[in-house]
């Protein structure tokens, strides 16, 4: 009898755990969030960068290694290397400055020329359905580089958040930071 008795506990037990697996258990859209746990070391700061990444790719010029794919004096546009989409890519004045307040009125412009420059851009080489362009200034505004400014602009297609980022946690990037490179390149004249 007591084994039956510690069976029916064992069973009773698996049962509660099993309650409480589904009722803890959301789809990830009911959850309103999008998993990237690939990120986790880059967010956690884990990775250590040896100076400023924008100011590395500055001064590596602009060439594939460097991901800058144009610069002037005042501003310049880097693919990002953790894109969020195709195309991903990121422009940024070329001087080393974290608060939009303290761009010259000259800095300021160029970048702006360059952003609208960037879009036109990304609407003929990938004929976007849209876009999404932000500058997150400050590291509690979300800047993983808060150090230095740039607007990140990101191509969209309907449906390009499909079930796939959604249920398998995985983004799909259908194009290498090389040919995404080379894409951008040859509007820049930097091939």
């Amino acid at each position: 009898m007591a084994k039956k008795s510690a069976g029916k506990k064992t069973v009773a037990k698996k049962s509660a755990i099993k309650k409480s697996a589904d009722w803890d258990f959301k789809w990830p859209q009911e959850r309103d969030v999008i998993l990237r746990p690939e990120r986790l070391r880059y967010v956690r700061k884990m990775i250590h960068f040896e100076g400023c990444v924008f100011c590395q790719a500055r001064d590596q010029g602009t060439n594939p290694d460097s991901l800058c794919v144009y610069q002037n004096k005042t501003a310049m546009a880097v693919l990002n290397k953790f894109p969020y989409n195709t195309g991903h890519i990121m422009v940024l004045p070329t001087r080393h400055c974290a608060d939009l307040t303290e761009l010259t009125d000259q800095e300021h412009q160029d970048v702006q020329k360059l952003l609208k420059q960037v879009v036109q851009i990304i609407k003929t080489e990938y004929g976007v359905d849209g876009l999404n362009i932000g500058l997150n200034m400050g590291k509690v505004a979300g800047a993983g580089l808060p150090d230095h400014l740039h607007w990140h602009v990101i191509p969209r297609w309907a449906g390009d958040t499909n079930f796939f980022p959604l249920i398998a946690e995985t983004k799909v990037v259908p194009e290498n930071l090389g040919q995404t490179y080379s894409r951008y390149a040859k509007h820049f004249g930097t091939l």
